[in-house]
């Protein structure tokens, strides 16, 4: 049996080529790009809106293909055919939606599989909070991209756990799986060998930069509040640079989010590491992004956000034999080892309830996230004398730059590289499969019972709105104006004939007409024994019933 997922696909999270260049978007590409490459199933499967969308998903993986491979669509208003691929892969942790739809079909027809990333905004915690009252079951999972994130995770999920009980009685059951897979990065993509010693030699050329001068490398959004505040690192710098005498370039390969931000960034370089000459690129440049690697002698990045969760730059720089300098924080705690890939500079941050005004106010809507997010980053704080210790450190010693950066690389490709990791998402999903077949199963559907009691049939929600409900003992007749002719009529006229991929087709419904005609008066129950052989045709059909008793051309008798 093949083992793979169908891909929840819009290009907005697979896709790196917009005015906005993210995390979430880098690792969602990376992502698909490898399982195109790397899966080992002969099928890939793309569950979609639309045909359209569909076609988008082929021409998005067309260039990936390097084998021939089935490329199958299953449209999202189809979860019953979820049940091919096995499991259904959506790139955030929002699945709470897709798992009461599955309730819909077969709660053992297929796993559903998440990941995070953010998880800080309010609209994931909520998507987090939900996985306590959705129908989760031991055949799904939430990736956590780092172990940091999985504390994280499994800590609000308890809270909340707890707080239901308390509210409710009983104690929820979490049984989703919260396996600790990283993102990663694909280490043959950028420049290796003598390709990666010319890219050098040309970059530093067009920079101004001599062969022998230090570059320190900052790769990622240009935001104080998402990704890491940057006079810390200035000051840093500027010290090392008194301490070593070395001429030092900054390069900031990114892009500035807020225009607000952009002078702050320029200035605040000139004033705090005057000595050191500051670059900034545009690092949503392809070229730029593949090739600025080569250019650096040590990589950094001093995050101190909590929007931060992983962190794709490090390991891209570790890909690219760069020795990190990276904060003590989230996800770069697992990827950087201190001392041996590079450097984890401390980090220091309030106690517990220190920041509680400033939840509510995000809660209450009176602080928005990027607002939220730069108070919490202002009372953050990466150890600066450290930070300068571990610059001097890679400056005045080639060799332990050498040995950090050979120790990067060969870490990158065991751990990090995409065919690794997809690797794992395979051995996740096909343990989610075996799971599948025998745990016991979480809140079966009852007979009669809703899937889904907040978005359940709405006439049996609102069945005391009507006189009475359409039974089978009921008798039809025909109307005074039943025709085939008056039929095709309502065909012509737009809202008469809305609906109609709902109902069954009009020649069946002729072919009803003629047959009660004949008879005089049949039963609703004869009727539907007739022309009905699965339960989705019985939905149909009783529609369509309806249909032609609203405009008269069937008339009910009990």
């Amino acid at each position: 049996m093949d083992i793979t997922a169908a891909v929840l696909y819009n290009k907005e999270g697979y896709h790196t080529g917009g005015k906005k260049l993210l995390g979430r978007h880098s690792a969602g590409e990376g992502f698909l790009k490898s399982l195109v490459q790397h899966g080992t199933a002969d099928s890939l499967y793309c569950c979609a809106d639309s045909a359209t969308t569909f076609k988008e998903f082929c021409s998005h993986i067309q260039p990936w293909l390097q084998k021939p491979r089935k490329v199958r669509w299953i449209p999202m208003e189809r979860p019953d055919l979820l049940s091919q691929p096995g499991t259904i892969y959506r790139p955030d942790p929002v699945l709470s939606q897709m798992v009461w739809a599955r309730r819909f079909v077969d709660q053992r027809a297929y796993s559903v599989c998440g990941v995070t990333h953010t998880i800080g905004t309010k609209y994931i915690m909520e998507a987090i909070g939900d996985l306590i009252t959705a129908p989760m079951q031991p055949w799904d999972a939430l990736i956590c991209t780092s172990a940091a994130v999985k504390t994280a995770v499994e800590g609000v999920m308890r809270e909340w756990s707890e707080y239901l009980a308390q509210r409710n009685g009983g104690k929820p059951e979490i049984l989703v799986k919260f396996p600790v897979i990283p993102l990663g990065v694909d280490c043959s993509a950028f420049p290796q060998g003598v390709e990666a010693v010319n890219s050098r030699r040309q970059l530093r050329q067009e920079l101004g930069i001599s062969p022998e001068d230090i570059v320190v490398l900052f790769v990622g959004r240009l935001t104080f509040s998402a990704k890491a505040h940057p006079v810390p690192m200035y000051i840093a710098l500027e010290r090392a640079s008194q301490q070593t005498k070395a001429k030092i370039h900054l390069v900031q390969a990114g892009w500035i989010e807020d225009p607000r931000e952009e002078p702050d960034f320029k200035n605040s370089a000139q004033i705090f590491c005057p000595s050191v000459n500051a670059i900034f690129l545009d690092g949503r440049q392809p070229e730029i992004r593949k090739n600025i690697w080569s250019a650096a002698d040590i990589f950094i990045s001093l995050s101190d956000n909590i929007q931060e969760s992983f962190g794709l730059t490090p390991i891209e720089a570790m890909a690219n034999g760069l020795p990190a300098i990276v904060s003590d924080w989230n996800g770069y705690k697992e990827s950087v080892r201190h001392e041996i890939d590079g450097f984890r500079i401390p980090t220091l941050i309030p106690p517990p309830e220190s920041c509680l005004d400033l939840a509510l106010n995000y809660l209450d809507g009176s602080l928005n996230w990027p607002t939220y997010m730069g108070h919490t980053s202002l009372a953050t704080a990466v150890d600066i004398d450290a930070c300068t210790l571990a610059l001097c450190q890679l400056i005045e010693n080639p060799e332990l730059r050498k040995r950090m950066g050979e120790n990067a690389r060969q870490r990158a490709r065991e751990i990090y590289d995409w065919k690794v990791v997809i690797a794992a998402y395979e051995q996740l999903w096909q343990e989610l499969a075996e799971i599948r077949q025998g745990a016991p199963e979480s809140a079966p559907l009852k007979p009669g019972k809703p899937p889904y009691p907040l978005g359940d049939d709405p006439f049996r929600v609102l069945g005391n709105y009507a006189t009475r409900s359409l039974s089978n003992e009921m008798m039809l007749s025909l109307g005074a104006i039943a025709t085939p002719e008056l039929l095709r009529e309502l065909q012509t006229i737009w809202f008469t004939n809305f609906g109609q991929d709902r109902r069954i087709s009009v020649n069946i419904q002729i072919e009803i007409l003629d047959a009660i005609e004949q008879k005089g008066a049949v039963s609703v129950g004869e009727v539907l024994r007739r022309y009905t052989k699965n339960d989705q045709e019985l939905a149909s059909l009783y529609r369509t019933l309806l249909y032609l008793v609203k405009f008269g051309i069937l008339v009910i008798s009990c």
